[in-house]
C-alpha cells in the first residue's frame, strides 16, 4: 500500500446514475488513499451524506428523477457553513447558464465529462492538508 504520510484520508461520495462511472471513480479515489462511497441516485446520495458526513461530494448534474442541482441544494441546506466541497460533473449541461445554476445550487467546482481523473485528484488535494470540518453525523435529521 502507498504511504500517504501526513495527508488526511478524505471521505468522498460519488453520485452518478451510471454505475460504471461510480465504480471507476470510487476505485481511483481509493487508490489515492480516500474512503470513496458511490451512490447511483439522489436518494442514495442524501442517505449516505446524512449517515457519514463527507469531505467532498462529486455529483452528476443530469440524473433521472432528482437532479444534481437538487442534491447540492439539499446538502448545502443540511450542512450550512460545514458543507462539504461540492463538485458538479456534467457532459450535457456545460454552458455558462449551467455553471451559474451550479454555483447557485451550492457547487464550488464544475467539471465537464469526460474529465481526467487527475483533475479530480488535484481538486481534492488541498482538502488533505486541512483539518476536517464535518460534523460527526446528521442521521437524526429526518427533514428533506
Amino acid at each position: 500500500m502507498i504511504d500517504f504520510g501526513d495527508l488526511r484520508r478524505l471521505r468522498i461520495v460519488v453520485v452518478d446514475d451510471e454505475r460504471d462511472t461510480v465504480a471507476t471513480l470510487c476505485e481511483i479515489l481509493a487508490e489515492e488513499g480516500h474512503d470513496a462511497v458511490g451512490a447511483c441516485s439522489a436518494v442514495e446520495a442524501l442517505r449516505e451524506v446524512r449517515k457519514h458526513p463527507p469531505d467532498a461530494v462529486l455529483v452528476d448534474i443530469s440524473m433521472p428523477g432528482v437532479s444534481g442541482y437538487e442534491v447540492a441544494r439539499e446538502i448545502s441546506r443540511l450542512y450550512g457553513e460545514l458543507a462539504p466541497l461540492l463538485v458538479a460533473i456534467s457532459g450535457r449541461w456545460t454552458g455558462q447558464t449551467d455553471r451559474m445554476l451550479a454555483r447557485l445550487a451550492g457547487f464550488r467546482e464544475f467539471l465537464e465529462k469526460p474529465c481526467d481523473p487527475k483533475t479530480i485528484v488535484d481538486l481534492l488535494a488541498p482538502l488533505r492538508h486541512q483539518p476536517a470540518k464535518r460534523p460527526v453525523s446528521l442521521a437524526d435529521d429526518t427533514a428533506a
